[in-house]
Formats: C-alpha cells, sequence, structure tokens
C-alpha cells in the first residue's frame, strides 16, 4: 500500500511576521477595561488574583473580566474529546519524564527566542522568584492534563488565567518605556504559538530522545490536547498545527526567524538552572543540621546537580542551543530521572 502522506500547511514568513505585531484582543480588552477604571493599580490587583491558583471565583472582579470568563470558556469547534482524553492518558503514562522534558528542554527552548524572552526578562516574571513562577506553571500543566479537572472546568478556568497574566505581562511591556518594537509585539501570536509547541511537540521530541517509546497515535492525540489548550490560551488556529508535520514545519519556521543568542535568553536559563539546583539540594538537605559543615555541603551539592542539570540540558537540545543560552559545558555521567521526584518544579501529581 502507498504511504500515507499527510496534508501540511506552510508558515511562511509573510505570514508569522503579521502574526508577530498582533497580540490577544480580547484578552488585551479586559486589561485595557479593567485599567480604564483603576489604572495600573487596577491591573496589578487583577494580576494578584490571577495568580492565585486556590480562588478561581470571578465574583468580585471587573465585569468585563466575568465576561471574558463566560463568552471564552467553550472549547473550540475542532476539539475532540475522544483524542483529548487519550492524549491526557498518554501524559499520565509518562507523567515523570514528561516533567522532566519540560524543565530541562521545553523551557530553555522556548528562552532561544531572543526576541520574545525580552518580555519575560523586563517584566521579571521568572528572573525574580524563579521556583514560585515554575511552580505555578507546573500546576497548571499537570492541572490541564489531569481529567477531573476539565470536568469541573477548573483545567479551563486556569487556563483563562494564565491568558489574562499575558495580557497583562502585555500591557506592562508596552508601558514600560523600555519595550522596542522591532522585537514585536510582546507576547504576540507567534511567540504564544511557539510557547505552546514547547509544551506539546517539543515534549514529544523530548520524549523520542529519551528513548521513550510512542505511537503515532499517541502522539498525535496528545499533539491534539496540547493544541485545544493552546487554543484556550488566546493561539489563533492559522498558527496551530493540525498534526506532526506541521508541527515540524511551524517549529522550525520559528526557530529560523527567532533562535538567536541573546542576554535574556542567558539570564532566564540562569535562573531556571540556579532554581532547580536549590530546589533540589533544599530538598535532599532538609534533614541535615544547619551548621557550618552542613552549609557547605548543600553547597557543594547544589553545585554538582546544577551541572547535571546543565547537562541535561545539552542532551536534549545539542552543544549549539546549548552554547547560546550559556549552559555550562558539564560532563553528565547519569541522568536525572532519579532525582525528578525530589525537584519541587514539575513534579505535581496526578490524582486519578
Amino acid at each position: 500500500m502507498p504511504t500515507l502522506i499527510k496534508p501540511s500547511r506552510p508558515f511562511p514568513d509573510a505570514l508569522l511576521e503579521r502574526y508577530r505585531q498582533q497580540g490577544d484582543s480580547p484578552a488585551d480588552a479586559v486589561v485595557a477595561a479593567v485599567v480604564d477604571v483603576d489604572a495600573s493599580n487596577g491591573l496589578r490587583a487583577l494580576m494578584r488574583w490571577l495568580a492565585d491558583t486556590n480562588d478561581l471565583s470571578t465574583t468580585n472582579q471587573h465585569p468585563a473580566v466575568q465576561a471574558f470568563f463566560t463568552n471564552y470558556a467553550s472549547l473550540p469547534s475542532w476539539a475532540d474529546p475522544a483524542r483529548m482524553k487519550r492524549g491526557m492518558v498518554f501524559f499520565q503514562k509518562h507523567a515523570q519524564q514528561i516533567g522532566l522534558t519540560l524543565g530541562f528542554f521545553s523551557l530553555p527552548y522556548s528562552y532561544l527566542g531572543a526576541n520574545g524572552a525580552q518580555v519575560l526578562w523586563l517584566t521579571e516574571r521568572i528572573k525574580n522568584d524563579t521556583s514560585r513562577r515554575l511552580q505555578e506553571t507546573g500546576e497548571w500543566v499537570f492541572a490541564v492534563n489531569n481529567p477531573k479537572e476539565w470536568t469541573t472546568g477548573n483545567a479551563i478556568t486556569r487556563t483563562q488565567k494564565i491568558r489574562l497574566i499575558h495580557a497583562g505581562a502585555r500591557w506592562f511591556a508596552l508601558h514600560s518605556g523600555r519595550w522596542n518594537m522591532a522585537w514585536g509585539y510582546p507576547v504576540n501570536q507567534e511567540d504564544m504559538a511557539g510557547t505552546s509547541l514547547a509544551f506539546s511537540y517539543i515534549v514529544l521530541l523530548g520524549l523520542r530522545k529519551s528513548g521513550v517509546t510512542a505511537t503515532e497515535q499517541e502522539e498525535e492525540d496528545y499533539l491534539h490536547h496540547i493544541n485545544v489548550v493552546g487554543h484556550l490560551n488566546g493561539v489563533t488556529d492559522e498558527l496551530i498545527p493540525k498534526n506532526l508535520r506541521e508541527a515540524y514545519n511551524l517549529g522550525h519556521a520559528i526557530a529560523r526567524r527567532q533562535f538567536a543568542p541573546s542576554e535574556a535568553g542567558v539570564g532566564l536559563t540562569r535562573s531556571l538552572l540556579n532554581a532547580i539546583a536549590s530546589g533540589i539540594a533544599s530538598t535532599q538537605s532538609a534533614q541535615t543540621s544547619s551548621d557550618q559543615s552542613g552549609s557547605k555541603r548543600q553547597a557543594v551539592q547544589s553545585e554538582t546537580i546544577r551541572n547535571l542539570a546543565a547537562g541535561e540540558m545539552r542532551f536534549f537540545m545539542g552543544d549549539q542551543y546549548a552554547d547560546w543560552l550559556g549552559i555550562p559545558n558539564a560532563p553528565v555521567e547519569k541522568r536525572l530521572a532519579g532525582l525528578l521526584s525530589r525537584l519541587p518544579i514539575f513534579s505535581q501529581r496526578i490524582s486519578q
């Protein structure tokens, strides 16, 4: 039988450049409405609520916020609940390895976008309090891959919160006096599409590289599930890949256009490595005495773990990209899977 060739769209520069100048109009309108009432203080109050993963009620929020959570809570017409369910089963089956891949491949991969990384660098959401910000991301990732969270509607509400956080970051960047429009619109559609790929297609690449075997159907279902999440997060359907080949095409187009060395990428990766090292070292030393010798041991241990994490990133990304992010060229004698259970980032437990 002839090999079935899946139709796949190209993603030409003209298309991506157009979307590089676009944000997320519905979410941006919400932020504008809040700012119109109480200026930047109102937006800061909204951002504090958006970051609170325990408070999912919109009762005390601006009417524009309430309307947004009502009007944009539906799945897209192309969403297939059966495929989404299978995608979540795939995630649960490989949850630990996916957690490792997210931390050591997906996140630094997203920092390679030299222009897009500027918004994280300028708004300091990752640079300051890195561990907390990463844990928030981890909680969201595990929530949207938990069927119970979809049954309650919490998966959608959590994703809508992330979508508005992006809109808030976009507003602050534009009003910071430091944003260079040559970078494109902050948190633009091209960068949002690239980030969605980092949580879907790049995860699948990382699993392949780690020796995890999966059928094409399993990979396509997982991609489909995360695509639905990306749509809910404000990514335009025109930049959502319909299959693995389109994901490959889109990823390569974005990488060719946007990946480059940058101070922001190096700084964000350094913060990530430090958070990983200190998080694991602190957990391992929780029962160690706080005397001087204990502090010295923890410092040595933290540096060892940092080198292991750096080596793991190089394993996934290759030397050129690792060099662009300033990742130390440390030899790795063992994989980090055994340490993942001690890392409070991307190691949530999924309730069955």
